[in-house]
């Protein structure tokens, strides 16, 4: 094995390709393994905040990052560097101790892969993911029976994931005979490669088949992956006949999923199929609250209410901003005014995107499965109607362009083609609930 500094520098390296700068410096500086034993590797970190959001957020990918130059490393432990604790003014470090929390334990259950973070009593709840939350209590009383597959949807930071995981843990709760699992599509895609290399598909059958509760997150992973899908699919089959439940996640609608075979995407959309849309203002601020007050900071109102504004979408982007502040606060004596906060968090807001109209047509189209040309073309194929007026739609309605330039911009087109675009899809989205679900996934990959 290469000497441990060499290892973890390599690591860093991967690491911050990976992720911006702000974020690379706040968690990964004055970090080191000081000890690798028998596939375990023991890494040092400056103090107890930063442990707790590298094995909450970042696990896996030192992980993945070790394994992946070392492949007899299994696991990784983290230790406080009571070192850099000392280094500390003695008042410094007097402050920091009193307004430390005991951390909740986050070690990943490894029979079962569910977090223990993930629970109904740290999911806030609001009027954009209530219809999730109520499909996942009505799962949770009648597992198998009710909703099965339950299928959740969303972009990333939307909640999907601490959701499906929070079922797992209370079915364990309400019946703790049943046998649950959790993983990610990319484990059991990787499960079913080695098991063919290794020539072992019936122990890989046999241990996804054991289970009552299967939970299945990221699906779009198994996008043009013929070998996995079709294990899905037979797995899928073999569970529900049985009435096991299935959960799944993932970034889209399954229909919308590019890549996937049809019977697969039948399968997935059978049961109960929810989307988890960005978080309102009024849940934005719940959230902020609710996690101010799990990790002890006081936040003015107008602190919060900045916060909900200047972060929207992302709930987390909105805990990474308060576990941001909460560092500062135990640095500083007095409350931290709305001034403090701006200069605090200046690098964590992402600058607004500009969308030319050229990035929505090509998303609109990938998202249809349609030529981009098509778009600008004088055809009348009923496949690229409807697509070509749901870009001037959203051109109009998302983007304020005037109807003569998006004609214009669109093949050349008269500005009162344009107009009747988009009054069609106004008036077909009030009583097509796929046409809404549509361009409420287009939207969001236009944010993203």
């Amino acid at each position: 094995m290469m000497d441990t500094r060499q290892l973890w520098q390599r690591v860093l390296v991967e690491i911050e390709l990976g992720v911006s700068s702000a974020n690379f410096t706040t968690w990964f500086k004055d970090t080191r393994i000081v000890k690798e034993d028998d596939g375990v590797v023991v890494l040092s970190v400056p103090n107890a905040f930063v442990k707790e959001w590298l094995v909450t957020k970042y696990h896996n990918t030192i992980l993945k990052g070790l394994r992946g130059l070392e492949n007899s490393i299994h696991a990784v432990e983290y230790v406080v560097n009571k070192e850099e604790i000392r280094k500390k003014d003695d008042k410094l470090r007097e402050n920091t101790y009193a307004k430390e929390l005991p951390l909740p334990e986050t070690q990943v259950n490894k029979e079962d892969n569910l977090n223990p973070r993930y629970t109904f009593n740290s999911f806030v709840i609001g009027p954009f993911n209530e219809l999730a939350h109520a499909a996942a209590q009505a799962v949770i009383k009648k597992p198998g029976i009710m909703y099965n597959p339950l299928f959740i949807y969303g972009s990333t930071g939307h909640g999907k994931t601490h959701l499906i995981q929070a079922v797992g843990n209370q079915i364990k709760i309400a019946y703790p005979s049943k046998r649950v699992y959790y993983m990610t599509s990319e484990q059991f895609g990787q499960d079913c490669m080695n098991a063919l290399q290794n020539q072992r598909m019936h122990i890989f059958k046999e241990k996804y088949r054991k289970y009552d509760v299967l939970i299945v997150d990221d699906i779009q992973f198994f996008s043009e992956k013929q070998k996995f899908q079709e294990e899905l699919f037979h797995l899928f089959n073999t569970l529900y006949d049985n009435n096991k439940q299935i959960i799944f996640s993932s970034d889209k609608h399954p229909y919308f999923i590019t890549g996937l075979e049809e019977r697969l995407k039948s399968r997935l959309s059978a049961g109960m199929t929810v989307d988890i849309p960005a978080p309102d203002k009024e849940s934005r601020i719940a959230i902020i609250n609710a996690k101010a007050s799990q990790l002890n900071i006081i936040l003015s109102q107008e602190v919060v209410d900045f916060l909900a504004h200047t972060f929207a979408g992302n709930i987390r982007d909105l805990e990474g901003v308060v576990n941001t502040l909460l560092c500062h606060s135990q640095l500083k004596e007095k409350e931290m005014s709305l001034v403090d906060v701006k200069n605090y968090i200046k690098n964590n807001i992402k600058p607004k995107k500009t969308v030319a109209v050229k990035d929505v047509v090509r998303i609109v189209s990938d998202f249809y499965n349609i030529k981009e040309e098509s778009i600008y073309e004088k055809t009348r194929h009923k496949e690229v109607i409807k697509p070509r007026q749901v870009i001037m739609y959203l051109l109009r309605e998302d983007f304020n362009i005037s109807y003569p330039a998006i004609g214009q911009k669109l093949g050349g087109r008269d500005h009162t083609t344009v107009i009747h675009s988009c009054e069609k899809i106004k008036t077909d989205i009030k009583a097509d609930q796929l046409l809404v679900d549509e361009v409420g996934q287009i939207r969001n990959l236009l944010t993203v």
